[in-house]
This record gives structure tokens, sequence and C-alpha cells, in this order.
């Protein structure tokens, strides 16, 4: 390798060690001499398997943005950090009697070598692990904080449970009970996807097909004491402050179907024969009169009182089935419909009809009240279940089509649109909207129901029966009730077990420590801890509030820093957390924003999700397929910077683009010639054709072109076009046989956010003794990038026929003389009168006979 060749592992070696020791991306906090720009990574889960080419994809549009900003004068913050906790890590514990700890530290010192190894220019003094107990002690912060507050109805927001009004008369255990029935943070006995092989609750999104996601274990559904938060207080705010944000619309849209609003009626039915009453949630209190019967979720707490003895054995067998299905599998529209009748009947509040009550697992106990009236003549799954089971099919709606309303008639057709009101006694002839107004002021009047507002939205299920989790801040009582430790005893730190097992039952692996689990409180009283660890998604929740003061002992952030960098600017990641990880940061934060401890309603202001990386293959990387990419290994073969500039280079930032190492070696040879414009490969001194020499106007102009063209491609995250602006400028330089200085330093400098190796390189080699980092971005001039003269295309009828250079300023007529005296033209006319000639400005001129 002689002296001046583009050496790129030695180049991004030495200039990642000079970034890290002169520490060139440090921000500075509460900096109000500049504006500030927060830019934020997802943080990864530090995997054993290491980095994928898919993360760097996202951190390197983080990175160029980021880079670019510090250059255009913004105090800039880019945080990283790892998202530690997590069930692989307790599965490698159980399997081998490593702690994960031990793995999760190891994994993240492999991760950091590869985020360090692609230059990326976080400010590594604010990294954070959601393991490290001076995290968690501020996630434990936030949940006893939740816990110890209500929200309020009337004013909307979230307050200290102290300030909870409670009714006068009560006994101090109902007095207890009222309180804790309204915390943000309580227990509930839920049903939840077990998983008895892992020893702990799945998330819905954790189940497929029954089995896990992870190990293909059978899940079950069965009922547990749970930790819930009530996210559905906030579902509203949820909703109306997507305005507040720039996200696009299909990720706002996936928010607002989770929420699911639905405004509608709760009704009730008496159940005859009982003194209980089921009340049901219905969009369409207008086909009441169409009601002929209910379905009841299986896990219905009144199914096991009001079910016959003739039906029992039949009911309990399908409740077992049910409880074998994950909530994907049983509302799934496309599969055939199963239920069994209780022997049980429900009165019609309307008409006073009696009505069968059927149970089936298509109706969800986590939706609504758990049951529904089933009007077969006007909703798609009732009208299949009664086909199937030949229950009564009663049309109480006459679409406006004739030819619709004959099909409803004759049983062929379900109509679940508008209409007018038939069959519904005194409602006869309403139209549906007037309808479901009059019914549901009907049934207030008489106690039968109210108007109701519904979402599919439910608590958030907040607690796993795991070991590699946070520890909750909470002591059961002897008395039964529960209460929070005081934040002085903070952090509660996991403590350590012989092996992490499950123990077979529903008690989580914690509850082997006993003398952990056993305490003795201040006044002499013994008590139990928590033995639930909190979930993954706790600590993801507010890492971007840490990254702020994330040294701070005293405090989870101090409240200027929080103000002078809140709202993130820009956040980027996987459209896989458009709902998830997104909603629960998004309610956290509105709930810390109620009690004083943020000043932005929303945490995220802009939201950018990149796409997935294929295999070369176009499918999806695995290991199982063997198409997964190794970033390290294109590295070594090619260097980051390549790597970098390829990732960006693929297709735009949201598109799915399959790898290519013929790509990667296309932008290689790009930085290799870049190179080559500045560095004389024999010498390894500047290349003799640099002189400082004015540029020549067709140079100047294109410098000036591209300065615009990739600034403004990086503002709008079109960084693949950005690339190819700097590729036609490169290429134009390697022309010239005097080459301008200030043009290669320009170049240089543009071509920094996305290359910042071998720019930083160059820089020196151009004679700067400091880092380009903090340099001013370039300017541009308008003037010079405006073109003297344009070609255009001349077609007659459609057809090419010639092309004409014209001033860039000249006006119609001048573009349509021109084009009429090209001897092309002039004969494709042949003595014809143009009928019409058309200027499309910058493009053609088309003459039409």
């Amino acid at each position: 390798m002689t002296e001046g060749t583009y050496d790129f592992g030695r180049i991004e070696r030495k200039w990642q060690a000079y970034w890290e020791e002169h520490k060139c991306f440090r921000a500075t906090d509460c900096d109000v001499s500049k504006p500030k720009y927060y830019v934020l990574d997802m943080f990864p889960y530090p995997s054993g398997q290491g980095l994928h080419v898919g993360h760097p994809e996202g951190y390197t549009a983080t990175d160029i943005v980021a880079r670019y900003k510090r250059m255009k004068g913004f105090n800039v913050l880019h945080p990283f950090g790892w998202d530690a906790f997590g069930l692989p890590a307790e599965q490698h514990a159980i399997a081998t009697g490593t702690h994960p700890e031990e793995t999760t530290n190891k994994n993240i010192a492999n991760m950091k070598r590869q985020t360090k190894a692609l230059g990326f220019s976080y400010d590594w003094d604010r990294e954070v692990a959601t393991t490290d107990p001076e995290y968690y002690q501020w996630t434990q912060w936030i949940v006893l904080k939740l816990f110890n507050s209500y929200f309020d109805e009337e004013l909307q927001k979230a307050r200290p449970i102290e300030e909870l009004p409670v009714p006068d008369g009560l006994s101090d255990q109902d007095r207890r009970r009222y309180i804790d029935d309204r915390r943000l943070a309580y227990q509930s006995s839920v049903p939840v996807n077990w998983c008895p092989a892992l020893g702990t609750v799945l998330a819905n999104e954790e189940v497929v097909g029954g089995v896990s996601e992870r190990g293909g274990h059978p899940v079950i559904r069965k009922p547990m004491r749970q930790w819930m938060l009530r996210i559905t207080k906030y579902a509203e705010r949820l909703l109306d402050d997507l305005k507040e944000v720039d996200w696009s619309e299909s990720i706002k849209k996936l928010q607002v179907d989770w929420i699911g609003r639905s405004v509608g009626a709760e009704v009730c039915f008496r159940i005859d024969g009982y003194e209980d009453n089921i009340w049901v949630f219905t969009t369409r209190p207008d086909t009441l009169f169409g009601a002929t019967y209910m379905v009841m979720a299986p896990e219905h707490p009144l199914v096991g009182t009001i079910v016959t003895e003739a039906q029992k054995q039949a009911v309990e067998a399908y409740c077992e089935a049910a409880a074998r299905k994950s909530d994907l599998d049983r509302t799934d529209l496309a599969k055939d419909k199963t239920g069994v009748f209780t022997g049980a009947h429900a009165i019609n509040p309307v008409n006073n009809e009696r009505i069968p009550i059927w149970i089936s697992d298509y109706v969800l106990i986590s939706y609504g009240t758990g049951a529904i009236m089933a009007v077969p003549a006007h909703d798609d799954r009732d009208f299949e279940f009664a086909t199937k089971f030949e229950l009564p099919i009663v049309q109480v709606v006459q679409p406006p089509s004739t030819e619709d309303a004959e099909r409803v008639a004759r049983g062929e057709l379900c109509f679940t649109g508008d209409g007018t009101a038939i069959h519904s006694g005194p409602f006869d002839g309403l139209a549906t909207p007037e309808f479901k107004e009059a019914i549901t002021a009907w049934l207030a009047e008489r106690g039968l129901g109210k108007k109701a507002i519904n979402y599919k939205l439910r608590d958030w299920l907040f607690s796993r029966q795991r070991y590699w989790g946070e520890p909750f801040p909470i002591v059961h009582l002897a008395d039964g009730t529960v209460t929070g430790i005081s934040e002085s005893e903070l952090p509660l730190r996991l403590p350590d077990l012989d092996d992490y097992k499950p123990l077979g039952t529903a008690e989580p692996p914690l509850a082997k420590a006993t003398d952990w689990v056993n305490v003795t409180l201040p006044d002499g009283s013994t008590a139990r801890r928590e033995t639930n660890t909190m979930p993954q998604w706790a600590g993801s929740c507010w890492y971007y509030l840490r990254y702020l003061d994330p040294r701070n002992s005293e405090r989870g952030w101090d409240p200027e820093k929080e103000k002078y960098w809140m709202p993130v600017d820009l956040y980027v990641g996987g459209a896989e957390h458009a709902v998830l990880h997104l909603l629960y940061s998004r309610f956290w934060h509105k709930f810390l924003y109620d009690l004083g401890y943020v000043s932005t309603k929303e945490p995220f202001k802009k939201l950018v999700n990149q796409g997935m990386i294929l295999g070369e293959d176009g499918q999806k990387m695995s290991k199982s397929r063997g198409n997964v990419v190794n970033p390290d290994q294109v590295v070594t073969d090619y260097g980051a910077d390549s790597m970098r500039l390829y990732e960006m280079f693929m297709g735009p930032l949201e598109a799915m683009k399959p790898w290519s190492m013929n790509g990667v070696q296309g932008v290689h040879r790009f930085l290799q010639k870049t190179w080559r414009l500045i560095v004389d490969e024999e010498t390894g001194r500047l290349s003799s054709c640099i002189q400082d020499a004015p540029a020549d106007e067709e140079t100047l102009r294109l410098l000036h072109q591209t300065i615009k063209k990739v600034g403004d491609d990086v503002e709008s995250f079109g960084f693949n076009t950005a690339i190819s602006a700097m590729m036609i400028l490169v290429n134009h330089l390697g022309r010239l046989q005097v080459r301008p200085k200030s043009v290669l330093e320009s170049l240089v400098l543009v071509l920094a956010p996305f290359a910042p190796h071998v720019a930083e390189e160059l820089w020196q080699r151009l004679g700067h003794a400091n880092s380009l980092a903090h340099e001013p971005w370039p300017s541009y001039d308008t003037g010079l990038i405006q073109e003297k003269q344009i070609e255009l295309a001349v077609q007659v009828n459609g057809k090419i026929k010639d092309r004409i250079v014209v001033a860039a300023e000249a006006d119609e007529d001048a573009i349509k003389a021109e084009a009429l005296r090209c001897d092309k033209v002039v004969e494709a006319l042949a003595g014809k009168t143009p009928r019409k000639v058309i200027v499309i400005k910058s493009r053609l001129v088309n003459v039409v006979v």
C-alpha cells in the first residue's frame, strides 16, 4: 500500500480516537447562545447476535442530521444507550446459570464496539442502560408516582392521591378500598397469556397461533393477579394531541385504530330468573329491536353463575378450549364461528322478548363489557353465527337500495349501513342517526342505558413473572393492602438467586429470594415485597428524559435541562414500535406533564420510521435463511464510511430494500475517486491539480447547486439523492486539469455528515489543523445556482424531432420562435401551419399540427 492510498481502516481508527479524546460531540446543557436540536435513535436491545445491517440504517440517518445541524450552528444532543432488560437474557440464565447481568453487559460491550466502529457522533458521556440500578431507580420513582396518583375526571389530569376527595363515613377498610380503586397503578385479576414453559405472562404480540413467539411453547389464557396502569384514562388526550406532532398519517392512524374510540350506548339486559344484569356496549343502539340473542366472552364472570346443569359440561369444555387461544386467533374474521348455549336467557329491554345467551370466543372480555347483543341482520359476525346455529334473524334497518332491501328480507344479505328504522315499534321511519339519539335518550329516561364512549385500548398490563426486570417499589401488608416504599429507599435492587428457573407455578422467580421478599417495616410489622417485575417496556418509556441528565443522583432529570432540550426534535426507529412503545411513552410523558415534571405535552416532535433492509435474496434477514449480513465484515472489507454511505444510497429511508454487496463496492469506488481528487496516491501529498485559483463558471454553478441540494435533502431525509448530487460534482471535478482548493474544501464539508472519517482526513490534508465537526456548513449563492442556458426537447405531435438551447430567462414567445426555426421541425411540418405550440418550462416544446 503506497503512501497515498485510501487506507480506510487506519483513517477510521485515527479519527474515532480523535473524536473520543477531544469529546467532539459532547452536548452543552442550556447553551442559550445557539438553537438546540435533540436527535434520538430508538435504542437497541443488546442481543448476543450483535448489530445487524438494519440497525445502522436509522443510526446513520440520525448521525447525518446531527452532524449537519452542528455545522448549521445548532447545539446538538445525540445520545445512545441500551434497552437492556428482556426475556432472552433470562432464558440464557435459566439454561446456563449465568447471571443475566453478565450476559447483558457482555452483549452491550460487543454492540458498543460495533456502534463506535461506524463513527456515529454520539455523546457517549450520556450513555445509559435500563438495567443499571442508577437508571431503574427513576423508573421505580415514576411507578411510585403512578401508584400515588389518581385521574381527576373533571380536570382531565392526574393529581396526587392525597388530593382525592373521599366520601365521609367510610370505614378504614372501605376508605382504603375506595382510594386503591382509583390509583393509576393498581392490582387486578385479569385473563392473561400464561406460558408455563417460560414461566411468564406474554403480551398478545408475543403469542402466535397459540404458542409463544420465542421457543414455540403452548400458551393458555388464565386469570392472574397483575399490576395494571390506567392508560385508558388518557385515551382522549392520546388521540387529541396527535395533532401536535409531525408524524406520518399512517403512523397516526395506527395509534388511532389501536385506541379505537367508539361512540354508542351502554344497554342493560336483565337475566331471566336472576337478579344479575348484563351490560353491553353497542355503537348501533338503533338495532336493539333486532337483537335476537346475546353472546358473552367465555371468561365473563357471570358464565359460571347462569349456566344450566344441562349445559354445564359443554360450557366448561368450551371455556377450557378458548383459554388456549390468543385474542388474535379468536377475533380472526375468516375463521369459522364456534359457540355454546348457556341454557340461560336475557330480556331485551326495548320489547321484553326473552332471548338466549350463548358464549363464543369471538367476544373478548377485554373489549367493552365482555358481552354483546347480537343483531344478525345487521352485523357480519352475528349473521355468520346465527346462520350456523339457526338463530332468528330479524331485519330492523331498511337499506336505501331496493335491491339490498329485497336481499336482506330474503336472508341473503347482512346490511350494516345506515337506513330507515322498521319493525322497531314507535321508532319506525326514523333515519339511523336520528334513531340512535332517540333510543339512547329513551333508555336513559328508564334507567336501562346511557350514552357511552368506548375504547379498544385496555389498561396496560404492567407485570411479568420474570426475574430480569425492574422490581416494583411496592410491599404487601399483612391485612392484604399494598403500599409504596419510601423514595429514599430507591433504588430497590434485584437480589441474587441461586438459579433463575420458574417455580412451575404462577409465583415469579423472585419468590425464591425469601430474605429479600420478607421485610420488617419501621413500625415493626412484617410485609412481603412484590415478586412480579416490570415489563421491558418500562425502562424504554422515559429513557429520552434520562439522557438529559444521566448522572444526576438526586432526581431523574434537572427541570432546567428538561425545559431547554425537550421535546425531542427528531426520533428515528422501526415502524414495529409505531403503537406500543410510542403509546406507552406518550402516556408516561402526559402523566409527568400533569404533575409538573416535564414542560411539553408530547415527547417526540418529529418521527421518522426507516424501512427494513432485506437480504440479497430479497427475503427478511434471519439466521435460518442464512442471509444475514454482518456489519463487522462490511467495515473490515470496505470501511465504515462505505457502509454508512451505502445504507443511505440504497433508496428512500422509509422504503424496504434488498442488500447488495455490489452496491457497497459502488459507493466505495466513489470514496476512492473523491480521495484521488485531493491526494496523489503515489506520493501521499496533495494532488498537483489543486491550486488556489478561482473556479470557472460551470464548476461554481455546480458546486452551489450541490451545496443547496445536499442541505435541502438532509432536511427532508432524501439522503440517497443528496449522495447522487455529490457523485455528479466529484465526476465533474475529476475531469478538470485545475481543481480550485476552495471548491474541494466545500465538497469535503458537504460530504462530512455522510462519510465523516474520510472527510476529516481530507480536511486535514487540505491544511486545516482542527476537526471539521463544527465547521460552518458552506453557503450558496442563489444567483449562481441558476443556469444561464437550458436545453429543451422539441416535439411535433408528441414525437421528439430536435433539441434547442435557449437563455434560461427566455420568455415563451422567444422559445416558440426558436423551436419553429429548427430544420428538423420545419421538415416535419412540411409547410403546414401549427395548430398550437405548447411550452413546458425547463423541459420541452410540443408543436401540434
